[in-house]
């Protein structure tokens, strides 16, 4: 540990004085709550676990979370073992039978599309819920299997006090256009590329 004089801890308590001040006034400021709209798009890796993140934070105050997977779903992963174990307060769809790319078949796509969005309907409409997560819809509406126009409608008719999350590649910009939070995860790294296959509990 570097040594410092009297001083300089003098200065330095000041400092930190004034800049708590700032922040105090700052977050003082902040009178407002509402549901939000949050958005995590981008090429980078983490836009699912971080709102898996999110669902076990709402958890820890004793709030239910509703989750539909748009696209994933053939596989069993590590965050849906780890969420079953909260019984009821999570329900989970996972309703994606795979990229489309795998599928290759697209009235496939459109039905498995429409029947995950009639299921985030319901849980948008049900008033247990604090957290609702549309995982990987970007997807969906990138490759046009919903209609953009009215899924955005339908997220911005929300209940006040209710919080979604939509993940995914390529959200589009009416989506972003509507949200509160967007967050975009770039890549500047992926272990993927130098050859190492996708691995369980980083990736599934």
């Amino acid at each position: 540990m570097r040594e410092i004089d009297d001083s300089q801890a003098e200065r330095h308590a000041e400092k930190m004085a004034r800049r708590k001040a700032v922040q105090d006034a700052e977050v003082a400021s902040k009178t407002r709550e509402k549901g939000l709209l949050m958005v995590h798009t981008g090429a980078g890796k983490g836009k699912s676990t971080a709102a898996f993140g999110l669902a076990l934070r709402m958890l820890g105050h004793g709030r239910r979370v509703g989750i539909v997977q748009f696209v994933k779903g053939v596989w069993e992963t590590g965050e849906q073992r780890a969420l079953a174990a909260f019984g009821n307060q999570v329900l989970w769809h996972a309703m994606g039978e795979g990229f489309t790319w795998e599928t290759q078949d697209l009235r496939r796509d459109l039905a498995a599309a429409a029947r995950a969005w009639e299921r985030a309907q319901a849980l948008l409409a049900d008033e247990t819920l604090s957290l609702v997560i549309l995982d990987e819809l970007n997807i969906a509406l990138r490759y046009d299997l919903l209609d953009t126009g009215a899924v955005v409608a339908a997220l911005q008719a929300r209940r006040a006090g209710l919080h979604v999350v939509v993940t995914g590649r390529n959200a589009p910009p009416a989506l972003l256009d509507a949200a509160d939070l967007v967050t975009e995860m770039t890549l500047v790294r992926h272990p993927f590329r130098a050859g190492i296959r996708a691995q369980a509990g980083i990736e599934f």
